[in-house]
């Protein structure tokens, strides 16, 4: 007869490990990255190929620094450079993708201590830094297939900075990503499509993703606003299911999973609605992320059989 081996979990041998995660991730960022080179053309190409190589050299460099074991080969740092070019215009110059990358990598995320200790998500912090830093470049937003326009045909604004009597794109557009914007939020379709496969790997749990859609379309839909025209413009689908659903700076459970989609659902709507930014995406995942300790503290799961602490008397 076969002796029991007590041993400390995991006990499932198949488990996946952080670099099998990550490049599913990068996996279903693919559709996107095709998706920004049809309508952008390749300089989207060559502004991932950037923050990618940027994000992992910074990483190679600081952990040789600090004189820790490097973890490139954990993929982490190609999906923060992947992310981070996703939520860039494509004609912004390429040393301030560098500098972004610089600022996800070595000051976010490994100045905490590494993968799993920043409080914040990488690619957004990184995203905002530039937008406070640079917002003219940041806001330069260009129209799909411009390579094929004339220069004075270049310039675009986004579907939710469109003002009142313009000519708004259709759901179509908007579906496929036909309209202006970063050159990885436009696309819903390859965004769908990767969120998706995620879900189907179990790589990330829709809980989140759900709970921003729905909580954003329903607001809007009460404010007399588009619920569609919301949830399909802007970084909506990009934030859910790729920055909504990282593991290091959202909560575990589900509950709060849930509670951290509600939370960004009604940060994004209330700074659309209210706020003298159109996009509201990346501000209310940033602020969610700060307040996910708090979030994890009222939705943990009770230990079953557990009792509470008496308190001492006297």
């Amino acid at each position: 007869m076969k002796r029991l081996i007590v041993s400390p979990s995991p006990h499932d041998e198949n488990y996946l490990k952080t670099s099998n995660i990550m490049l599913n991730v990068c996996i279903a960022l693919v559709p996107a990255i095709i998706a920004a080179c049809i309508f952008f053309g390749l300089r989207a190409l060559l502004l991932t190929a950037v923050c990618v190589g940027c994000c992992v050299l910074f990483e190679f460099l600081c952990r040789k620094i600090m004189k820790r074991e490097n973890t490139i080969a954990d993929l982490s740092a190609v999906v923060t450079g992947i992310i981070l070019a996703l939520n860039l215009p494509v004609t912004l110059p390429l040393w301030m993708a560098a500098i972004g990358s610089f600022v996800a990598v070595v000051i976010v995320k490994q100045l905490f201590g590494g993968l799993g200790q920043n409080f914040a998500n990488p690619a957004i912090t990184a995203r905002i830094v530039l937008m406070v830093s640079f917002p003219a470049a940041m806001t330069h937003w260009v129209t799909p297939f411009f390579w094929r326009e004339t220069a004075d045909a270049v310039t675009s604004a986004t579907p939710l900075a469109l003002g009142e009597g313009s000519a708004l794109p259709s759901y179509l557009d908007l579906f496929l990503g036909n309209v202006g914007g970063c050159m990885g939020e436009t696309c819903a379709l390859a965004l769908l499509i990767g969120g998706l496969y995620l879900a189907a790997r179990r790589i990330i749990s829709l809980a989140a993703p759900v709970s921003f859609i729905g909580v954003l379309a329903l607001l809007s839909f009460i404010s007399g606003e588009d619920p569609l025209y919301q949830i399909l413009a802007g970084g909506v689908f990009l934030g859910a299911f790729f920055m909504a659903t990282d593991y290091a700076t959202t909560p575990i459970s589900t509950k709060g999973k849930i509670v951290f989609g509600i939370g960004c659902g009604i940060i994004t709507f209330v700074i659309r609605r209210f706020g003298s930014f159109p996009e509201g995406v990346s501000f209310s995942i940033l602020l969610m992320n700060v307040l996910t300790p708090y979030i994890e503290q009222l939705t943990r799961t009770k230990v079953f059989g557990a009792k509470e602490a008496e308190k001492n008397e006297g």
